[in-house]
C-alpha cells in the first residue's frame, strides 16, 4: 500500500523535464530490471538551483525522483550528498519493501548528477559520494574503487 504523499508525487510529480544547460547530469537504473532515472542539475555558487528528472518506471519510480528532487533544490553539494534512500523514503512517508530499490535509483541518481558536475567544472574528483552503494555504476563510485585497487 502506497502512502498519500507516494500517491501526491506519482499523479503530481513536481520537477519534471530536462535543464538544457545542465550542470550536471546523472543517468542510473537498468531497462532489464525496468526503472531508469535521469536528473539534471543547475548549480550557481555551489548552491543547487535546480533539479529535474526524467524517469522510466513504475509509480514509486517516478514519485522517488520527484521528491528527491524536491529535497535538493536550494541545498548546497553537500547537503544533497547527505540525501539517502532512506531520506527519501521517510519524506514519502515510507515505500513497501518491494519498491525501496526506487529510492536506491533516487539516491544514485542524485550522485551521478553531482559526479558528472564534478567532473565538467574540473572539480576533485578523489571527493567520493559517501553514500552511494555503487549498484548501478551510474555515479562513478565503483570505477574509482577499481582504479584504487577496490578501496
Amino acid at each position: 500500500m502506497y502512502s498519500e504523499k507516494v500517491m501526491d508525487h506519482f499523479m503530481n510529480p513536481r520537477n519534471v523535464g530536462e535543464i538544457e544547460d545542465a550542470d550536471g547530469v546523472g543517468q542510473v537504473g537498468n531497462a532489464k530490471c525496468g526503472d531508469i532515472m535521469k536528473m539534471y542539475l543547475k548549480i550557481e555558487d555551489g548552491i543547487i538551483v535546480d533539479a529535474k528528472f526524467k524517469t522510466f518506471g513504475c509509480g514509486a519510480a517516478v514519485a522517488t525522483s520527484s521528491m528527491a528532487t524536491e529535497l535538493i533544490k536550494g541545498k548546497t553539494i553537500k547537503e544533497a550528498e547527505m540525501v539517502t534512500n532512506k531520506v527519501v523514503m521517510e519524506a514519502l512517508d515510507g515505500l513497501p519493501p518491494a519498491k525501496v530499490h526506487c529510492s536506491v535509483l533516487a539516491e544514485e541518481a542524485i550522485a551521478a548528477a553531482l559526479q558528472d558536475y564534478r567532473a565538467r567544472h574540473g572539480l576533485d574528483s578523489d571527493s567520493e559520494y559517501a553514500g552511494c552503494p555503487g549498484c548501478c555504476g551510474g555515479c562513478g563510485r565503483l570505477e574509482q574503487q577499481n582504479r584504487n585497487g577496490g578501496e
